[in-house]
């Protein structure tokens, strides 16, 4: 008993380190606490108070959006335009300036076929670095573009990149644009074969979906009629952008999906913009996979 008594006396420390150690501990532990719940909350605050633009739309029924981003060539837009009129499917063309100016005949085109047309910016720069004011350059110019060219002004806006903040925001509601994205990246941007680019679009197709395609991709001609098929045979119904979204009576989810609020059934099933901008107004604003991923490849998006 003595010898077992001398050993805690040995391992027993003073009063006043013992004081220290529990001060250090709680600090530890307070840090501990902070640091989780900085880990899991955070986030969701961020995305409280940073303005999102639309990724996706819960939908009563089987719609989705298809989406093409123009900025490169025009060698397969012939065949996607006739794939489209062959399904009866109506798509949202997003176009830079500098396209719609090289391509003016195409832009026309897309709007007599009854497609929405929507801003990708004028020189296809990062947003997100830019001035307000600059910004708001940026969407104007292609703006004017299209008016000029269809007698039809744009409404939406999709980021280069999808890249975007507040400020980003801010500048295209003050005029009058919506901001959206995609929740389904089909990834025709990369070295991907046509069945690849089918099975991951109708493998991760949700109602509501907003798909990203580009008019440049290299096997346009193949996987469109493919992914049209087989959506259509599931009872999907292709919409453009700005039928496929709430007017009004919504809110934001943290992941930049529509919810609708409203007691009532919405018009056309989704809704769509109340007035669309213009005469005869192309209307509309803007997760799988990488869906809200910043694109960091070179090749133009």
């Amino acid at each position: 008993m003595r010898k077992i008594r001398t050993i805690r006396q040995k391992l027993s420390l003073p009063p006043v380190r013992l004081s220290f150690m529990a001060v250090g501990l709680s600090v530890f532990l307070f840090t501990a606490a902070v640091s989780a719940v900085m880990f899991f909350e955070f986030p969701a605050a961020i995305g409280a108070e940073k303005e999102l633009p639309i990724y996706s739309v819960e939908r009563r029924d089987k719609a989705v959006a298809l989406t093409f981003d123009c900025a490169w060539g025009d060698e397969h837009m012939e065949a996607i335009l006739d794939t489209l009129d062959q399904h009866g499917a109506k798509a949202t063309f997003f176009v830079v300036n500098y396209w719609a100016e090289k391509y003016p005949d195409m832009v026309k085109e897309l709007a007599s076929r009854g497609h929405e047309i929507g801003s990708h910016s004028t020189t296809h720069p990062d947003l997100a670095t830019l001035p307000k004011e600059t910004i708001q350059k940026e969407i104007g110019t292609v703006e004017e573009t299209v008016e000029k060219l269809t007698g039809r002004k744009t409404a939406l806006l999709r980021p280069p990149f999808g890249s975007y903040n507040n400020t980003v925001m801010d500048a295209a509601n003050a005029m009058g644009y919506q901001v959206i994205q995609w929740s389904l990246d089909s990834l025709d941007w990369k070295s991907l074969t046509a069945e690849q680019i089918v099975d991951r679009v109708t493998r991760n197709v949700r109602p509501g979906a907003i798909v990203l395609f580009h008019n440049n991709a290299e096997h346009a001609e193949e996987y469109l009629p493919l992914i049209l098929d087989k959506l259509q045979s599931e009872g999907y119904e292709i919409l453009p952008v700005g039928q496929l979204i709430y007017a009004k009576d919504y809110h934001m989810d943290r992941t930049g999906r529509q919810i609708y609020d409203g007691t009532e059934e919405p018009e056309g099933h989704g809704g769509g913009l109340e007035e669309p901008r213009g005469e005869a107004g192309v209307t509309g604003p803007g997760a799988v996979g990488e869906s809200m991923e910043k694109d960091s490849e070179t090749k133009v998006r």
